[in-house]
């Protein structure tokens, strides 16, 4: 099992996607008087040092700057567990006296008749122009239960363009993505009826994604800016299908050493098909912002309006949100900040099945509205190679969303919502330590208190999730990464019987080693789920139990 955590950077988020669904409506469906709108390895050219991206409370010194921590407004995703093993790539440190290979290709395997192949191929001859492309699959054939009719694969194909001018940086991105696997939540009975057919319960996504994107490079320019646009298109077995045009901005002008002009902006246009339902929905943000810096506190005050179309539900709706942040830092590399805002979150079919794959057809999409975040905590380095994170947050939604089984098949998902307001209130806190270039440790954790209006639970929300990741260098040859993995509190229902389950604890711990036999040669093992608990993140589906994958690649 992997999920994407960075051991480099103390990246922190904590809210809550949500959505609507009244009383009277069926499941699945929303009433529309009730809806108020209210790795590869990469050659990487350089960064541009951006305004917008910018924590300048204080001047920075050489030991402010290995400050690294950001809190983002994110949903409350706990994907599904995925058989990606996450090995590290083989070639990305060298002994000092041996040439850096940039391209590899790794050849893997496992239990579970699981298969890995990966290659990278980057070209960057001339000094302004670099080109890369990658390719991955990795397939089980055979899964938890049921030998193959709960098998999975996922194959991936990304191709790169940089090129990089005087003043700016261009990017274009090509990419595909297949993802087969199968419903599998099914009865032992119901597998040993003469009317059960193993094609049917067979899902296939394929999506094919390009992006372009500018920005400037030059960081003594007065104003810095980032434009990107890309089309995603999403099809599934069932003729179900997205197509997702987006557009974002972010630009800054610096007004004086003091004082900055900050403006994001994001345009979507999205078309979802799935048999008769037609789904035409839009969103529209601008954010412009000003933003204070002193030594001791930086204030940021703005406003973020969002305008939502939908034009199965008829919403056409406009909303203003306010957006007030203070960061005060009394004591060198300490933070204490506060603030509030709100938005409107997108939701759509691609990132609904990015936290649940076992959807059924025609799921409702409605967009969550946050229509207020008060939060309020504090980060910082404390010294001798540790830094923390802590942050309290009370927000209140409209619309907020849950995963539950549907009726009268429970092996596939409705996506359930909430009708009225609800507040969820969120205890995060983080703990890192670091020595330098050899050991990082990561402890982190998430509390969430629901409080719903209409719906029983938080459908498929977790109460609890902690991560403890760890990695380790040993004389550049020897990588190593181990992390536990620990989520509580995750209840589902099956509404044919009326029964309610609260999950058992999850809890995963996974070790990946990668030696380097040479300098193009290196083996690699990965063990995950290594005490063997076939638990459930979603009701009816086991995961794999211990697994392993190991293999060599080669770097040229």
């Amino acid at each position: 099992m992997q999920y994407p955590l960075s051991l480099l950077t103390l990246l922190f988020a904590t809210t809550a996607v949500v959505a609507q669904q009244p009383k009277p409506a069926k499941v699945g469906e929303i009433d529309n008087q009730e809806i108020t709108v209210e790795k590869s390895r990469k050659i990487e050219l350089p960064p541009a040092n951006r305004i917008f991206n910018k924590i300048p409370s204080l001047k920075p010194s050489a030991e402010q700057r290995k400050l690294t921590y950001e809190f983002e407004d994110r949903k409350l995703t706990i994907g599904d567990p995925k058989i990606t093993p996450g090995v590290l790539a083989p070639a990305t440190t060298q002994a000092d006296n041996t040439p850096a290979y940039n391209n590899y290709i790794k050849l893997g395997a496992g239990n579970y008749s699981s298969f890995l192949g990966e290659a990278f191929v980057g070209i960057n001859t001339l000094s302004n122009l670099a080109l890369e492309g990658s390719v991955r699959h990795l397939s089980s054939a055979i899964g938890p239960v049921d030998g193959k009719n709960s098998s999975q694969s996922d194959t991936r194909v990304r191709v790169t363009g940089k090129y990089l001018a005087d003043a700016f940086k261009l990017q274009a991105d090509l990419g595909y993505d297949r993802n087969a696997y199968n419903f599998y939540g099914y009865s032992r009975e119901y597998a040993a009826q003469p009317s059960f057919n193993p094609d049917l319960i067979k899902q296939q996504l394929n999506t094919v994604n390009f992006k372009l994107g500018i920005e400037n490079v030059k960081s003594e320019n007065a104003i810095d800016y980032s434009l990107k646009t890309g089309l995603t298109s999403l099809k599934d077995r069932f003729n179900a299908s997205e197509t997702d045009w987006g557009t974002n901005l972010n630009a800054s002008l610096g007004i004086s050493d003091n004082v900055f002009a900050l403006v994001a902006a994001d345009a979507y246009v999205t078309q979802r098909s799935d048999g008769s339902i037609v789904d035409n929905r839009n969103l529209f943000r601008v954010k412009p912002t000003f933003k204070y810096v002193s030594p001791l506190f930086t204030i940021t005050a703005g406003i973020n309006a969002v305008n939502q179309t939908d034009q199965r539900q008829g919403i056409n709706d406009t909303r203003a949100f306010p957006v007030v942040d203070i960061d005060v830092a009394p004591l060198d590399n300490i933070h204490i900040f506060a603030g509030v805002d709100g938005d409107i979150n997108r939701n759509t079919l691609r990132s609904l099945l990015a936290e649940n794959k076992w959807l059924a057809s025609q799921v409702v999409l409605a967009n969550t509205i946050k229509s207020l975040d008060i939060y309020a905590g504090s980060k910082g380095n404390l010294g001798g190679g540790f830094s923390y994170e802590g942050k309290a947050s009370y927000a209140r939604y409209r619309n907020f969303s849950t995963f539950n089984n549907s009726i009268p098949d429970t092996t596939k998902f409705f996506v359930l919502y909430d009708g009225g307001i609800s507040n969820v209130l969120t205890i995060s806190g983080q703990l890192a330590y670091a020595q330098k270039d050899k050991f990082r440790s990561t402890l982190k954790a998430d509390f969430f208190n629901y409080g719903l209006d209409r719906l029983e639970a938080a459908w498929g929300r977790p109460r609890t999730a902690a991560t403890w990741t760890n990695s380790y260098i040993l004389n550049k040859k020897l990588f190593v990464t181990a992390d536990l993995y620990f989520y509580e509190g995750i209840q589902n229902k099956n509404f044919t019987t009326g029964t309610a389950y609260t999950l058992k604890p999850i809890y995963d711990a996974n070790l990946k080693i990668d030696y380097f036999l040479g300098s193009q040669i290196a083996a690699f093992v990965s063990l995950n789920n290594i005490f063997g608990q076939n638990y459930q993140r979603y009701l009816y589906y086991q995961t794999q139990g211990l697994n392993f994958l190991g293999g060599i690649s080669y770097s040229f």
